[in-house]
């Protein structure tokens, strides 16, 4: 007997709920949701407000692809209370995600992650996968998709450093150049006990956990040289 991969979504998937913002990639998203698996229904909504308010509506959905980017929800911040409202699978569909993005949503319980520009072909993988209680990372892509994902890395990395402070930006790029805590604050003429108070402030901004991932970061924005020292967590002492 011939396998029929789509047996795999039988009884497992019946209801798809889609959250996207926008109108046209969100229909084309339902039509292949719908062909990837026929007799799924598929539902739009394009907030994460309405998203929370589908779930108390019933019935629960058997499949959640959310879109990273909302008016109303940025980031893994907005996935994190999509997650904690409903025992559903999300795949995190997105055009804009860093690398350390994409681990974190996975380490959150993402069920899988697949860039916007790929097929309808990998988003019939990704539900094979999900359906079969595997999670699903997308290989890579063209080099167009590696290189719009490595600008939109760049990009993420550099706002979040422009929300820096002054005495932040100047401390980082001390961090960059492998200064030790001792030497920031004789340079900056302050305790040592403010600058690790600065850092901690500084990493926890960016979103990070320690020296060497905001030296990384910083890096990936183009303002840390390759030869910068990366030494110590938070507060390391130098």
């Amino acid at each position: 007997m011939k396998h029929n991969p789509m047996a795999a979504f039988a009884g497992r998937f019946r209801t798809a709920l889609i959250v996207d913002d926008h109108p046209l990639y969100a229909e084309a998203l339902r039509a292949a949701v719908t062909e990837a698996c026929p007799g799924c229904a598929g539902r739009v909504v394009p907030s994460l407000a309405a998203a929370l308010a589908a779930l108390g509506e019933g019935p629960a959905p058997d499949l959640i692809l959310y879109d990273l980017r909302l008016p109303d929800a940025d980031g893994p911040e907005g996935f994190a209370r999509l997650r904690a409202a409903t025992p559903a699978p999300i795949l995190v569909i997105s055009a804009v995600a860093s690398q350390a993005t994409i681990d974190a949503l996975m380490a959150a319980g993402a069920a899988g992650f697949m860039p916007k520009e790929d097929s309808s072909e990998t988003l019939r993988r990704a539900m094979l996968d999900v359906a079969g209680g595997r999670t699903f990372t997308a290989g890579p892509a063209s080099e167009r998709g590696r290189a719009e994902r490595a600008e939109a890395e760049s990009e993420e990395a550099r706002a979040r450093l422009a929300g820096l402070t002054p005495q932040q930006t100047r401390i980082m790029a001390m961090i960059c150049d492998g200064k030790a805590n001792k030497q920031i604050a004789w340079e900056m003429s302050l305790a040592e006990a403010s600058v690790k108070a600065h850092i901690t402030a500084l990493l926890r901004r960016l979103g990070v956990q320690n020296r060497t991932q905001a030296a990384l970061m910083a890096r990936r924005a183009g303002i840390c040289g390759e030869t910068g020292g990366t030494g110590g967590g938070p507060g390391a002492p130098g």
